[in-house]
């Protein structure tokens, strides 16, 4: 029995390819297209929900609904579609993580000022907070050290329009810091400080390129044990390699960017405002003037890492 040749499967799939879909395209503002439908040419005016306005160049427009491969670019087929909204950009940031003010011009020095042990706490607080120091009108001066604080404190004369915000190393419960500390009882001055021995140390060992700070045997300087046991010459030399490594408040220990954040805070008060609210200044607590320094920080809560 002969059998017949019904030709290919009628059940089997095409072996053709389908024709890839149009690109999509935003119907932004100018954008020159033309309707495949009517052949009308012209720039895009405004895209709403579902259609688009074009005008040609006579001036006259025409709407037109925001079909697939309804329009011709440049001789392709396009689908055009409505233009996404422009997403925020995040507002520009200071190094301490405060909302950036562009353009603000530095406010005109207070009397207030605030108070670091040397040059290099100085020029940490400077690195990560100058910004916000300029903005607040509040000058960072340099000691050298605190043994004489009571007397420094006397000689500045704090009061409601002068208020001083004292930075110590190494503030810990009874260090010859926290004994210092203790003495001044203006409630025009907040000391406080951070539990670092030395204001390097303040600086997140990664941030420096080291795995954890050497322990230095106690009655050592320091500094030269820090030099001895990771192989630098000279302080110098590891100071500048400690600067580098902080570009921002990411960079440095929780510890010191509370004390830093609740001196700012405290020099920057108004006069008259809360001027109450800390009986003896080396008991502040760092809410002075929650408000003004959540508005400044952009919410960032004081001291996170």
């Amino acid at each position: 029995m002969r059998s017949r040749d019904y030709g290919p499967d009628v059940l089997a799939r095409s072996g053709r390819a389908r024709p890839a879909a149009p690109p999509s395209v935003e119907a932004t503002p100018g954008l020159v297209v033309e309707d495949t439908a009517t052949g009308f040419c012209g720039a895009v005016i405004e895209a709403e929900a579902g259609g688009v306005v074009l005008e040609d160049r006579h001036g006259r427009r025409r709407a037109f609904p925001l079909a697939a491969g309804a329009f011709l670019l440049d001789g392709r087929t396009v689908t055009l579609t409505r233009p996404g909204r422009p997403v925020p950009a995040a507002p520009a940031r200071t190094a301490s993580g405060s909302i950036a003010v562009p353009g603000q011009p530095a406010r005109v020095a207070r009397a207030s000022r605030i108070y670091v042990e040397g040059l290099h706490d100085a020029t940490l607080v400077e690195r990560i907070w100058g910004d916000d120091l300029r903005v607040e009108g509040v000058v960072v001066e340099s000691l050298d050290g605190v043994d004489d604080l009571p007397a420094l404190v006397a000689a500045f004369r704090p009061g409601p329009r002068r208020r001083l915000g004292v930075l110590v190393d190494h503030l810990v419960a009874g260090s010859k810091e926290s004994r210092i500390a203790a003495s001044v009882t203006s409630p025009y001055v907040l000391v406080t400080g951070h539990p670092y021995v030395d204001i390097w140390q303040a600086v997140k060992p990664s941030s420096v390129g080291i795995a954890a700070w050497p322990q230095v045997p106690r009655g050592q300087p320091w500094k030269e044990g820090v030099c001895r046991a990771l192989g630098v010459a000279e302080p110098a030399d590891m100071w500048r390699r400690v600067l580098a490594g902080v570009r921002s408040y990411t960079d440095v220990e929780a510890g010191l960017l509370g004390a830093v954040e609740r001196l700012i805070d405290f020099v920057a008060v108004p006069a008259g405002d809360g001027d109450d609210e800390h009986g003896d200044g080396k008991h502040g607590d760092g809410k002075h003037g929650d408000e003004r320094g959540a508005e400044r920080y952009g919410g960032r809560e004081s001291g996170r890492t």
